[in-house]
């Protein structure tokens, strides 16, 4: 079964399949991800794979803008329900088959990358793609933030670990957060 096939059948059989809103866990690892921002604000956002619009909802009280983008058709869906209405007008939500497809880029690039369990699901060839295009795509000054469970499961084709590598050799981003644990690693970079 292909990646959209899974991703689309989990959500029409859930609308939160992995606990986002119910799960101790999940929430506590929502509100560390949020503390972890360097600014309170940011202008222009951008979310890939927003999932059920769990965070999606909490970034727009960060962002003046935010493109959130999910290869799921339902899970644009329950986002779009997730969203409060007084927020909607700065949601920009799409579906985007990440990292082939990508939004448009505002002007001077989005200030904030917020990258939560996704990089792992891509091939080697996609995640080549999908970091180039977060560098193309992150204004000097941004914030790239990404957060990976580090256990494994069938749908994973990365290690987490590996993939915070890969992104921390890149000389362009200076790690400004680091933070380890036994179920999930999270990092935030700051593009030079």
């Amino acid at each position: 079964m292909n990646q959209r096939k899974h991703f689309e059948q989990l959500y029409k059989s859930s609308s939160d399949p992995w606990g986002a809103r119910t799960s101790w866990y999940e929430r506590r690892k929502r509100q560390l991800l949020l503390s972890a921002l360097p600014q309170e604000r940011y202008r222009h956002g951008f979310e890939p794979g927003c999932g059920n619009g769990e965070v999606t909802a909490a970034l727009l009280e960060r962002c003046e803008q935010l493109t959130a983008a999910d290869f799921s058709e339902s899970a644009i869906r329950i986002c779009r329900a997730a969203v409060n209405g007084e927020h909607r007008g700065r949601l920009h939500l799409q579906r985007l088959q990440i990292p082939e497809e990508w939004p448009r880029v505002p002007g001077s690039g989005f200030d904030l990358l917020f990258v939560s369990e996704l990089a792992y699901y891509l091939s080697d060839s996609g995640l080549e793609i999908f970091k180039d295009r977060c560098m193309e795509s992150l204004r000097s000054g941004g914030h790239w933030l990404m957060c990976h469970w580090t256990h494994q499961a069938p749908d994973i084709l990365q290690a987490a670990m590996s993939v915070h590598t890969l992104i921390s050799a890149n000389s362009a981003l200076k790690k400004l957060v680091e933070h380890r644990e036994a179920d999930f690693i999270l990092d935030v970079w700051e593009k030079s």
